[in-house]
């Protein structure tokens, strides 16, 4: 990922696709993954404990939603936690938590109002979709008040100008070391982070540290 993000010979940097492919492969789900074909630590570890987990795939054909749009979020994961009770009478709603993840080109610096152009107002449109369609588990069970899952809208790209001015606007707060912005939407119920490149790179290996160190891999 490192040596990815750095730009080539040609002065030029390499499309979000590769980036993607190596957090995790493009139009696949879980279902068609082994979690050791993915990167998902990179970003977040819990993203291992998912009910499904989609990436490039379009909104249409995820079971976790009745949404009959085309869009694709990057990356898309629900997590039910303590599914069984989807199957009992009387018992208390489930927890659970829709994550979007939007990836962009190392560099990109031309985001603008609009989900077309925001990474961010992108995400948030991809988890109001999902709700609007009426959120299930990954086996066709409907989640109560799916209106209501706690969303986390993760935006990775580097923080060029434009990127800078959309966090502002969007009343984003900045990370303490200026790799990133976080904030949360109550209108959306959700939370934001966005997240640079460099900050992805430098929190995951703080993260395991320890166990790079175990298995003998450099950290620094």
């Amino acid at each position: 990922m490192e040596k990815a993000i750095q730009r080539g010979p040609d002065g030029k940097y390499i499309k979000e696709e590769l980036v993607h492919e190596l957090i995790m492969p493009l139009r696949k789900t879980s279902e068609e993954v082994h979690l050791d074909s993915c990167n998902l630590w990179l970003i977040d570890e819990r993203l291992a404990f998912h009910d499904f987990l989609a990436s490039d795939k379009t909104l249409c054909s995820m079971p976790i939603t009745q949404c009959l749009e085309n869009k694709k979020p990057d990356i898309c994961a629900l997590n039910v936690y303590d599914e069984p009770i989807l199957f009992s009478e009387g018992q208390q709603v489930p927890l659970a938590s829709i994550v979007i993840i939007e990836i962009k080109r190392p560099m990109r610096n031309d985001a603008a109002a609009g989900d077309d152009k925001d990474p961010v107002e992108q995400a948030l449109g991809y988890l109001e979709r999902i709700r609007a369609g009426g959120a299930r588990t990954a086996k066709g069970r409907p989640i109560p008040n799916s209106e209501d899952i706690p969303g986390f809208c993760y935006s990775i790209c580097d923080l060029t100008p434009s990127v800078i001015r959309r966090c502002k606007t969007l009343g984003l707060t900045a990370t303490s070391d200026h790799l990133g912005y976080f904030g949360y939407n109550p209108n959306f119920k959700a939370y934001i982070e966005v997240i640079s490149f460099d900050r992805l790179l430098n929190a995951a290996r703080e993260r395991n540290r320890a166990f790079f160190d175990k298995l003998g891999l450099p950290t620094a």
